[in-house]
């Protein structure tokens, strides 16, 4: 058996959705292949920020509402234990459940008219004939393949050998604490694990608690989990962890090759800051749908990622900027210096809630806290300092 499409798209989460969706509004033909079927499980802390709802609004035409999220407007950013600030002013975020939020993306692709493959994944892409064959045996042919199938991506494994680099990804672990959701308001750790945060999620019937970092940096991310969770008031032990990779501004340069592209997870789409994955994957969907459907118009599939690294350029600006950011937060050095800014900085705290909105960049909140630092870290110094010893300035 084989059919052709236009579009071919593997992994039908929110990048894979946005994809098929996007493919099928400029009238390409859409295979839709995933090796789960839904609704699925899926490791996510569920946030659905002000980026989010804008790029759902976007491109499913649809609203952030009803019981499948959960409105939150307060925000608590600790370090462990250390309550930094409490935040009840500033934009709303929702949380959902990803299994149930997937599954609602997915069938907006399916309504727009993308064809299913559901239940198996793929044995072989033939970049070639422009192929891939399914583990059933079936062989669909494409104009252009697009790779949404997260970080550990059977797309990205088939072109690069590896679908991230082990020496710069994350890794995260979480559980879902059921029952009354332990608190009404999101809390952020800042300090929870090494370059990484811990993270305590109200949903409707349940909490999804968790901590993530740079994996080379944390020998031990299951002693980080194990504290998180005493703190939230929780025995480490009552629930088993899941375990997975996280790209955490580890993004690919060049997303794909030729006429597959990457978008989402499978191309380090994940802000390393605010931990921020569905908005960039729904937009990197579309934006790799539209390079394939400008590729195919101009019957050259092959220049799709050359249309594509060029719609991703403000994209991956933004993440350069968030790693510089990063550097500035998480060393050892200057650790205390930033949360003493963050707890002392009002402006700071408001601009980081606007940032998750999608209403400012990175450039914004980088140079406050450089305008804040020297004095976060006089502070930082004053307070190490024993009673009656002088401090030298």
């Amino acid at each position: 058996m084989q059919k052709t499409f236009d579009v071919i798209v593997v992994g039908s989460g929110p990048a894979g959705s946005a994809a098929a969706v996007q493919a099928r509004k400029l009238g390409l033909s859409v295979a839709l292949v995933d090796k789960a079927t839904f609704p699925r499980k899926k490791l996510c802390g569920g946030l659905v920020t002000g980026r989010s709802r804008k790029a759902i609004k976007a491109i499913f035409g649809a609203e952030v509402e009803g019981q499948m999220f959960l409105k939150a407007t307060e925000m608590r950013f600790s370090a462990k234990g250390r309550v930094l600030a409490d935040l009840n002013d500033g934009p709303p975020v929702h949380l959902t459940m990803r299994w149930d939020f997937d599954e609602w993306l997915h069938g907006f692709a399916l309504a727009a008219g993308a064809e299913p493959f559901l239940g198996q994944g793929f044995t072989e892409i033939d970049e070639a004939a422009k192929t891939i064959t399914l583990k059933d045996g079936t062989v669909l042919e494409y104009g252009v393949l697009i790779g949404a199938d997260g970080v550990n991506s059977a797309v990205a494994r088939a072109l690069f050998g590896r679908p991230f680099d082990p020496e710069t990804i994350g890794f995260g672990l979480e559980i879902e604490a059921p029952g009354t959701a332990l608190h009404d308001y999101v809390e952020v750790d800042l300090d929870a694990a090494v370059w990484g945060y811990g993270w305590a999620f109200p949903k409707h019937h349940s909490t999804t608690i968790g901590v993530g970092g740079i994996k080379s940096r944390n020998e031990d991310m299951k002693a980080h989990m194990a504290a998180y969770l005493e703190r939230c008031g929780l025995a480490p032990d009552a629930l088993p962890y899941k375990g997975q990779f996280l790209p955490f501004g580890d993004f690919k340069k060049e997303p794909g090759r030729g006429a597959v592209l990457l978008c989402g997870d499978a191309a380090g789409l994940v802000d390393p800051i605010t931990g921020e994955g569905i908005a960039l994957a729904m937009e990197s969907g579309a934006l790799a749908a539209d390079a394939a459907a400008a590729a195919l118009a101009q019957q050259a599939p092959d220049a799709a990622l050359q249309g594509y690294q060029k719609a991703l350029k403000p994209m991956h600006q933004s993440l350069r900027e968030a790693r510089l950011w990063r550097s500035l937060m998480f060393p050892k050095a200057m650790r205390e210096v930033f949360l003493s800014a963050f707890a002392r900085g009002t402006s700071l705290q408001g601009k980081y809630l606007r940032l998750l909105a999608g209403e400012i960049e990175y450039r914004d909140l980088r140079l406050m806290f450089l305008r804040k630092a020297p004095k976060a870290a006089w502070r930082a110094v004053a307070r190490k300092v024993k009673p009656g010893q002088r401090v030298e300035s």
